[in-house]
C-alpha cells in the first residue's frame, strides 16, 4: 500500500496546488491550465491505451458483456438521479420547480456518475490487486460506465444548446470506434513498447485538441470535443500482443515478455500514473474567488460543507449497486469492494463540470459539486484501503 499512500499524498498535493496557483500566477495562470490539462489527457490516454491492451472480450458470451453494461448504466445513473433531484429540491428555488430548474441540475450533477478508471486502475495497481477478479471486473464496469457518460452528454448538450451536426459527428466518430475495436480485437501488430504508447497518447490529445479548436473557429458555442478516453482505450484493444505474454501478471513473473507487461515497462507505467495522478489533483477548478460561485445566492461556509457532505454519500450511494450482482461469481466481500471500488472520481467528471461552466452554468450547485468532487478524489487512498481489507478477507478456497 506505499504506493497508495504516495499517489494520495501526490493528489492532495494537486489539490492544493489547483486552488493556490491561480492566485499566485493571476492572469498568466491560463496558459498553465491549459499544459496542465493537456499533459493531464495524454497520461490518461497512456493508461487507457495499456487498459484496453489488457482487456479481454469473449465474442461467444456477448450476453454477459450486455448484463455488465446494463450494471454499470445504474452505476452511472443512480449517482446522476441522485444528486440531480438533490440539488433541484435542496438546492434549487423554493417553490414549484419548472424545466429550466431542471435543465443546469442534470448536467451539472452528472459529474457524479462516471468513476475515474485512470485513477481508479492506478490505485488498484498500486495496490497489487491487478491479478483479482475485482480488477477484471471493475475495468470493465469503469470503462461501460464513464463511456456510458460520455454517451449521455450528447443529450444534454442538445438539451442546453439544440441539436446540431455537430453531436451528430461525435456519434458517428465514437460509433466507427467502437466497430475497430470489434472487429480489429488484439490483431493491429504496432509497436507496444512505452516510448510508443507515450507517442500515441500524444498524438490521440493532439488530434482531439486540434478538431476541438478547429470547430471553434466555425461554431463557438457547439465544439466538436471528442474524448480521449474511447479512441485510446480502443487503440489499445487493437494492439497485438506478443506470443506468451500474459497481461494479467504485474509483478514479472514468468509470462512477461516485452511489451506493456514487462518489469521495465511496469516501473515507467507507474511513474507516468503517479504524475497523472498529481495532474489531475491539480486539474480541478477553483471553487472560492471563482466563476464557479459568481451567481446565484451564497451559501455559508457550514452550509456549503453539509451539501458537499450529503451529495457526497448520495453519489456514493448510488455507486452501490454491484454489491447485489455477481453472486454465482464472486463472495460478497468481493461485490462490496467492486462497488466501493467504483467511487473515485477524477478528469471525467471535472471536465463535465468545466463544460457546465462554458454553458454558463454556475452558484451554489457548481460550487458544491465541485468540492464534493474534490473530496471524494482525496479519500480514493481511503476507498483502495478499505477496497484492499475486503479483498483480502474473503475467505480462501478449498
Amino acid at each position: 500500500m506505499k504506493k497508495v499512500l504516495l499517489f494520495s499524498i501526490l493528489l492532495t498535493i494537486g489539490l492544493v496546488g489547483s486552488q493556490l496557483l491561480p492566485g499566485l500566477f493571476g492572469d498568466s495562470y491560463h496558459t498553465i491550465s491549459e499544459l496542465v490539462t493537456f499533459f493531464t489527457l495524454i497520461g490518461l490516454a497512456f493508461i487507457m491505451i495499456h487498459v484496453g491492451y489488457e482487456f479481454e472480450l469473449d465474442k461467444s458470451n456477448l450476453k454477459s458483456y450486455g448484463w455488465d453494461y446494463l450494471v454499470a448504466m445504474t452505476a452511472a445513473a443512480f449517482p446522476w438521479i441522485f444528486v440531480a433531484l438533490y440539488f433541484v429540491y435542496v438546492l434549487g428555488p423554493e417553490g414549484a420547480t419548472s424545466w429550466e430548474d431542471w435543465k443546469p441540475a442534470l448536467v451539472i450533477s452528472r459529474f457524479a456518475a462516471p468513476t475515474s478508471a485512470g485513477v481508479l486502475f492506478s490505485m488498484l495497481a498500486a495496490a497489487g490487486l491487478s491479478s483479482t477478479w475485482l480488477f477484471r471486473k471493475a475495468r470493465v464496469l469503469a470503462i461501460f460506465d464513464d463511456l456510458d457518460t460520455v454517451l449521455l452528454m450528447i443529450p444534454l448538450g442538445i438539451l442546453m444548446v439544440g441539436a446540431s451536426w455537430q453531436m451528430g459527428i461525435v456519434v458517428v466518430i465514437m460509433g466507427a470506434l467502437i466497430y475497430f475495436s470489434w472487429t480489429y480485437l488484439h490483431r493491429w501488430s504496432i509497436p507496444i513498447s512505452w516510448p510508443w504508447v507515450l507517442g500515441y497518447a500524444v498524438a490521440i490529445v493532439s488530434v482531439s485538441e486540434v478538431i476541438y479548436l478547429s470547430s471553434k473557429l466555425i461554431d463557438q458555442q457547439v465544439p466538436i470535443h471528442i474524448e480521449i478516453l474511447l479512441p485510446a482505450f480502443v487503440l489499445g484493444t487493437m494492439m497485438k500482443r506478443p506470443e506468451g505474454a500474459n497481461p494479467h501478471l504485474d509483478d514479472g513473473r514468468e509470462g512477461h515478455l516485452e511489451g506493456p507487461e514487462s518489469p521495465e515497462e511496469q516501473k515507467v507505467a507507474t511513474i507516468i500514473s503517479a504524475v497523472f495522478i498529481l495532474l489531475v489533483g491539480l486539474n480541478m477548478p477553483r471553487v472560492f474567488g471563482s466563476e464557479l460561485a459568481s451567481s446565484g445566492p451564497q451559501l455559508s461556509a457550514g452550509m456549503i460543507a453539509f451539501h458537499v457532505f450529503m451529495v457526497t454519500i448520495i453519489s456514493n450511494i448510488g455507486k452501490m449497486f454491484p454489491a447485489f450482482v455477481y453472486k454465482r461469481e464472486a463472495h460478497w466481500k468481493e461485490r462490496l469492494a467492486l462497488a466501493i471500488g467504483m467511487w473515485p472520481r477524477g478528469e471525467v467528471g471535472a471536465g463535465i463540470l468545466v463544460l457546465a461552466l462554458g454553458y454558463g452554468i454556475g452558484g451554489s450547485m457548481v460550487t458544491v459539486a465541485a468540492l464534493s468532487l474534490s473530496v471524494n478524489l482525496l479519500l480514493t487512498g481511503v476507498f483502495i484501503w478499505i477496497v484492499k481489507a475486503l479483498i483480502n478477507s474473503v475467505p480462501k478456497a478449498g
